[in-house]
C-alpha cells in the first residue's frame, strides 16, 4: 500500500487554452495508506479520468504522480502493482469461481497454500465459499462483478484497490449489501480504497473521506459530516442531500442584510460587503413564529407526506426553498404565509460560490 498524491492537470486535447479544454483542473490531493475514499460528482465531471491517472491508465498532461514520494506518472498500471475493479465484469468464464479469485495471485507465483488462504479469505467475505467449484460462465451479472470484487481484493501487496462503479450491474437490494461488504473489508484488510461512484449515499456510505467533484474540479474533500454541515462550495450544497440546501440571494451593506428582497435582522458579524448567497438545509429551515428575528415569511405551494418526515415546498421572494418537518407536526395550508427560520448556527454564506469562513 501506497500514500498517493496528485499534483497535475489533465486536457485530452492538445493546448488547452481555457478551463473547458480540462478534464481536469489543476489540482493538488493526496490520499493516505490504508484510506477509504470517494470520488463523487455527476457524468462527465472527471473522476474516472482521476481514476485512470492514479491507475497508469492515462498519462497526465501537465505534473505528476507520486507513490510514497517516488514518482510514478510514466509506470503502467503492473509497475504502481494496482488493482481495478471495472464497472462490468471482468472475469475468465471458463474458470471456477476459485480459479479466478486466485488467478491475480498465481499470476504472482505466491505459495499454493498461501493462494487457497486467501481465496478462502476473501470468498468468505463476499459470499462466494459455496461457489468456489462453480464455473464462472453460468453465474449472474450479480456473482460476476462479486467475483470482480474479489479479484481485486485477494492482493495483499497492492499499492490501492480503484474501483470504478463496480455496482452499476448489481441488483438494487444487493448494493447495501455489498456496500457495507466493502466497508467491513477495508476494516479488516487495510486496504487504500478510491472508489468512483455518482451516487451519493454510496459514497457517504463507504468512504472515510469524500471527493466532490464538478467540471473537472475537486471542490471539497471531506467526511459525510464536514461535506453535510460545512460544504466549502455551492455546488456541494446543492449536490450532498435530499433535497439539498437551499440557496437564497443576499446582499450585505453597512451591516444590513437583505436576503430575498427582505431585510433581516440577527446576521453574524464579518460577513463581507456586496452579493452573497444564504446556504440553509432543508433540516435546518424550521418554521418560526411570525416576524421572529432571522425569520422570513415564505408562500407555501405544496406539502408533501413522505414518511419518515413531511416536505414543505415554499417560495420566499421568487426564489424555490424546501424545508424537512418531522412528521405529525401540523403545517400551513398550501397558499398560506408561513415564517421560516433561515438564519441559525446551521446557516452558511457563500461569496463567488465558495463558504465565507
Amino acid at each position: 500500500m501506497a500514500r498517493i498524491a496528485l499534483d497535475l492537470a489533465h486536457a485530452y486535447k492538445p493546448n488547452p487554452q481555457q478551463d473547458s479544454d480540462y478534464a481536469l483542473l489543476p489540482l493538488q490531493m493526496s490520499f493516505e495508506d490504508g484510506g477509504a475514499y470517494a470520488l463523487l460528482g455527476p457524468s462527465g465531471c472527471g473522476k474516472t479520468t482521476m481514476l485512470n491517472i492514479v491507475s497508469g491508465l492515462v498519462r497526465p498532461s501537465h505534473g505528476q504522480v507520486l507513490f510514497d514520494g517516488r514518482d510514478v506518472t510514466g509506470d503502467s498500471p503492473q509497475q504502481r502493482n494496482i488493482a481495478q475493479v471495472f464497472q462490468f465484469p471482468v472475469i475468465y468464464d471458463t474458470m471456477t469461481v476459485g480459479e479466478n479469485l486466485a488467478f491475480p495471485l498465481k499470476n504472482r507465483g505466491v505459495a499454493p497454500a498461501r493462494i487457497k488462504e486467501r481465496v478462502g479469505r476473501v470468498a468468505e467475505m463476499l459470499e462466494l465459499s459455496g461457489q468456489l467449484g462453480q464455473r464462472a460462465a453460468g453465474l449472474s451479472a450479480d456473482a460476476k462483478q462479486k467475483i470482480s470484487l474479489g479479484r481485486g481484493l485477494v492482493r495483499e501487496d497492492v499499492s490501492a484497490v480503484l474501483f470504478d462503479e463496480p455496482l452499476t450491474v448489481i441488483d438494487p437490494h444487493l448494493k447495501w449489501q455489498l456496500r457495507r461488504k466493502l466497508k467491513q473489508i477495508h476494516h479488516e484488510l487495510k486496504l487504500t480504497l478510491i472508489y468512483v461512484t455518482h451516487d451519493q449515499v454510496e459514497a457517504l456510505t463507504f468512504a472515510e473521506q469524500v471527493v466532490v467533484m464538478t467540471r473537472g474540479r475537486a471542490v471539497q474533500m471531506g467526511s459525510a459530516s464536514a461535506l453535510f454541515e460545512r460544504p466549502r462550495h455551492t455546488f456541494v450544497g446543492h449536490f450532498i442531500g435530499s433535497p439539498g440546501m437551499n440557496f437564497l440571494p443576499a446582499q450585505h451593506s453597512g451591516g444590513a442584510l437583505q436576503v430575498a428582497g427582505h431585510g433581516l435582522h440577527g446576521a453574524p458579524a464579518g460577513l463581507p460587503e456586496g452579493a452573497l448567497k444564504l446556504g440553509v438545509r432543508p433540516e435546518y429551515l424550521a418554521l418560526a413564529p411570525e416576524a421572529t428575528a432571522g425569520a422570513l415569511p415564505a408562500l407555501v405551494t405544496q406539502v408533501q407526506d413522505v414518511g419518515t418526515y413531511q416536505l414543505l415546498s415554499a417560495r420566499i421572494g421568487e426564489v424555490p426553498v424546501k424545508a424537512r418537518v418531522a412528521p405529525g407536526l401540523a403545517l400551513p395550508a398550501v397558499g398560506s404565509t408561513a415564517w421560516l427560520q433561515v438564519l441559525g448556527a446551521h446557516t452558511c454564506f457563500y461569496c463567488n460560490e465558495e463558504l465565507v469562513a
